[in-house]
């Protein structure tokens, strides 16, 4: 490994670093948009039966807001009820609604910056191209002849920093694309979630 880094010459170190960092965002997204982190299956359920005859102490909707990304979007509604008995269904869609845009924040964090690598990888591949082919340029012409071993370095940087852009940008490409899929189908449940809440909680409202 390292006889290729010598061999791929300073370009290939700016790509390095984009794996590296690719990498790190790939497990930290692997760890953070795991379903139970984001939304577990039965929670909804178990909210609304909790809640089925009186609303929740406020040390339950704490623990609820820290279960998970849903959870947190639906102890926003509770707390709104809890707060504010008499408040329209308005006010309560849009207590859920403020925060659902900070859950998604939430779920979409880290992906730009790996959509970013994605796209810039295949551009540093293509920046060491062109400095090797400077250089086998170089290494033609001159009083002396052409340089064999100047020739033989330039074609080494030319071709190892297009493999390891490409070996880079597929692999982040391809995470980009998952993580974004797996984010818009828990945007989808979470929009579900609180679309099934709002008229279980309108109930106390209307009680009151």
């Amino acid at each position: 490994m390292l006889s290729i880094i010598q061999a791929a010459g300073w370009p290939i170190w700016p790509l390095i670093l984009c794996s590296i960092l690719a990498l790190a965002l790939i497990i930290e997204r692997f760890s953070s948009l795991r379903e139970l982190r984001v939304a577990p299956p039965k929670l909804l359920d178990e909210v609304i039966s909790v809640t089925r005859s009186s609303l929740p102490a406020p040390d339950v909707v704490n623990k609820l807001a820290d279960n998970s990304v849903l959870g947190r979007v639906l102890a926003s509604g509770l707390r709104a009820v809890i707060n504010e008995p008499r408040i329209t269904e308005e006010n309560l869609r849009n207590a859920l609604e403020t925060a659902g845009r900070v859950a998604v924040h939430h779920l979409e964090r880290y992906l730009n910056a790996l959509g970013t690598i994605a796209a810039a990888a295949p551009l540093l591949g293509l920046l060491g191209t062109v400095i090797g082919m400077i250089e086998i340029f170089g290494s033609q012409g001159g009083a002396t002849g052409g340089n064999p071993q100047q020739l033989a370095h330039g074609i080494s940087v030319a071709l190892y920093n297009t493999a390891f852009g490409l070996i880079v940008a597929i692999p982040a490409l391809i995470f980009y694309r998952y993580f974004r899929g797996k984010v818009d189908e828990y945007i989808l449940d979470i929009e579900q979630a609180a679309e099934r809440l709002v008229p279980h909680l309108m109930r106390f409202t209307a009680a009151r």
